[in-house]
């Protein structure tokens, strides 16, 4: 029985190496429990509940994320996925994202950000790699400004480009020669916009509605 408020994971890892450290990680924060691992999407147990988030490794020479989700889909219709690569390629990211994935997360991140890429998607939101992110702008650059950035302004859309390309604030403000906090105050107004509460969700906004 997990505690009131643990977020459960199961490991989808055909490294068992790679799945000693992923569920030393994640455990080590306390709030996360890894309640199963399996090498394949196949060797999942669906005859129990299912978990918060599945964490999927794309690299795995055993893993096929397009029949990895049909069978997550047929059995934990709602479970948030989660993929891990360790290509910075735009079109892996892109072919994720378009077969229902929430997260997209590059294996060189810190522990600390895995950590807080699982409890965004966990809580519904979604998270990409702001390195991705910012190639897959650059290569829309020159195409004229898309439709699909809802209520933000001409200036918040811009600016939201700039954070999926991963500039922080300071960058920003040198970039469009504004002061740091009317970047600041644009950032919390495109968050406040959203509903969102990360950069990294901004970038996934940003993906999809092609703003930059």
């Amino acid at each position: 029985m997990l505690a009131a408020g643990t977020i459960d994971v199961v490991l989808v890892e055909g490294q068992v190496l790679f799945a000693k450290v992923l569920q030393e990680v994640l455990a080590a924060d306390g709030s996360i429990e890894i309640s199963g691992v399996a090498e394949t999407a196949g060797e999942l147990n669906f005859d129990r509940a299912a978990p918060d988030v599945v964490l999927v490794d794309y690299d795995a020479a055993s893993c096929d994320l397009g029949e990895a989700m049909r069978l997550l889909r047929r059995h934990w219709n709602a479970v948030a996925v989660c993929v891990l690569s360790s290509h910075l390629r735009p079109e892996i990211m892109n072919h994720c994202l378009s077969l229902d994935v929430r997260g997209f997360v590059i294996k060189d991140v810190p522990p600390a950000e895995l950590v807080r890429a699982v409890k965004i998607v966990a809580g519904g939101s979604a998270y990409v790699d702001a390195r991705v992110a910012g190639r897959v702008l650059q290569r829309r650059a020159g195409g004229g400004r898309p439709s699909g950035n809802g209520d933000l302004s001409a200036r918040e859309a811009e600016v939201i480009g700039l954070i999926a390309e991963g500039l922080s604030n300071k960058e920003i403000s040198l970039r469009l020669q504004l002061s740091e906090k009317t970047v600041k105050n644009h950032v919390s107004k495109i968050f406040s916009k959203l509903k969102i509460s990360a950069r990294s969700q901004a970038a996934v906004h940003a993906i999809r509605t092609g703003l930059g």
